[in-house]
């Protein structure tokens, strides 16, 4: 058995994506719209702003998906969610200053494409309306192949789009009919041409590995072909198993789910094509061309890790807008009611739609930082530890020199701070939990850990 496979053994037990620490299980009612109110009117002159809007709406449910999202044939409730939408994009933009600058806009769902044309240049609208957006703002588009037609792309580009995002997951057409995603691989190279044609200048693909009937030889066809598109950034995903949570995943026969050995054989496979092809790893599920952005944020030590994941973005504060989106403060986190009937009740009685969130305190930005930088670095600097934070550091440091001395296979600590080894890489999520004081205080269940 290699150090790797006993690795993988030893780190089997679930654990969060740590996209936030405390993580969303442990958020309560105690932050409230009130609460966000206070935390947001705080922002002032010389701070940025990411927005993130939440559309949750599919015209087909993929049985795979995690998200919160709901299936629908007809426009209708779209239209009128985005209605909703608008209410609370008003009455947000109201609380925050116009001297704190939006620099990035992420649009996801649910199928952001979904929307008409027109709606897509309403939303936009009212975005750039309510708030003061940077010259330079990156506006990215979660994006569904099937939803895409020459209008909405002119739309799209006529918006400001300056990064795609597809989910692509896998080209095998028994895989995709297992988890109810048809997307062929000529479909996915028209979107890509197409936005890169209208000047899009960065191109993000998703890719699953963990996947129903998945073999390493689907996987490799999938990353093949997907290297061949040259998209800038590619995302490689675990599949998330969690039907106590996503009712619909119960319709993927568990047996055709490979093993975890099988499972870290498809990543494994994965990464060495795609390092390859000349893509850089970041962090524990992301590749990048050495010219985007995002590998730039990496060899400089300036990556982060939010709600989507791995970001260059460097902005103050994230507000979520939409049913169920988090927000991310100096103060804390909340989100919004992700019950769509009843955020739309909500907002358009000119109230916030937050229901439940957590304030940070002063240890746990201290280990928020921790486990963040093991997420996006493998390690942390002690010394910068120290000087950023003043509660739990020393706790937290003995913590991390025990924890060395007792797995030397898993990770150094020295001088510097603490080091995962190369091996150790993909048990990221692992290693960040054991710094994690509130994991086994909730009732939260968690997807496997690699």
């Amino acid at each position: 058995m290699t150090s790797q496979q006993q690795l993988l053994a030893r780190f089997s037990e679930p654990v969060p994506r740590y996209t936030s620490y405390p993580t969303a299980p442990h958020f309560h009612d105690g932050v409230d719209p009130t609460t966000a109110r206070q935390w947001v009117t705080a922002l002032g002159a010389g701070q940025t702003l990411s927005l993130y809007v939440h559309v949750p709406y599919c015209d087909r449910l993929c049985w795979f998906c995690a998200c919160h999202t709901k299936h629908t044939l007809k426009y209708e409730p779209v239209a009128a969610y985005l209605e909703s939408l608008k209410c609370e994009i008003e009455t947000m933009g109201r609380l925050v200053s116009p001297d704190v600058i939006v620099t990035g806009l992420h649009w996801g769902g649910g199928s952001p494409t979904m929307l008409k044309p027109e709606d897509m240049h309403r939303l936009m609208g009212w975005l750039r309306a309510a708030f003061t957006f940077a010259e330079n703002a990156e506006i990215s588009v979660e994006m569904d192949p099937n939803d895409l037609d020459e209008a909405r792309y002119d739309a799209l580009a006529e918006i400001g789009v300056t990064r795609a995002s597809l989910g692509v997951q896998d080209f095998d057409p028994k895989v995709q009919k297992t988890i109810n995603r048809l997307q062929t691989f000529e479909q996915t190279a028209e979107v890509i041409a197409a936005m890169r044609k209208r000047g899009v200048r960065s191109v993000n693909c998703d890719l699953l590995y963990g996947l129903p009937y998945q073999t390493l030889d689907t996987m490799a066809k999938t990353v093949a072909d997907i290297i061949s598109l040259k998209p800038d950034r590619i995302a490689l995903f675990g599949y998330a198993h969690v039907p106590w949570m996503k009712k619909h995943q119960a319709l993927i026969p568990e047996d055709a789910l490979p093993d975890a050995e099988e499972r870290f054989r498809q990543m494994s496979l994965a990464a060495e094509m795609l390092a390859e092809a000349g893509y850089e790893p970041i962090g524990i599920d992301h590749f990048a061309l050495a010219g985007d952005t995002l590998a730039k944020a990496a060899r400089t030590g300036r990556l982060r890790r939010n709600f989507q994941g791995y970001t260059d973005e460097s902005a103050d504060a994230l507000i979520g807008l939409g049913a169920s989106s988090i927000s991310q403060l100096p103060e804390g986190y909340w989100q919004n009611m992700p019950a769509t009937g009843e955020y739309r009740r909500m907002v358009e009685s000119g109230d916030l739609a937050v229901v439940r969130g957590v304030a940070l305190q002063p240890e746990d930005r201290a280990r928020a930082f921790v486990i963040e930088r093991i997420m996006c670095a493998y390690g942390f600097s002690a010394c910068e530890l120290k000087a950023r934070f003043d509660a739990g550091t020393d706790e937290i440091i003995a913590e991390a020199q025990a924890y060395a001395r007792e797995n030397p296979e898993v990770c150094d600590y020295d001088r510097f701070g603490f080091r995962l080894k190369n091996e150790a890489f993909p048990f990221a999520r692992s290693v960040a939990a054991v710094f994690d004081t509130y994991l086994g205080r909730g009732k939260g269940r968690h997807s496997a850990a690699v």
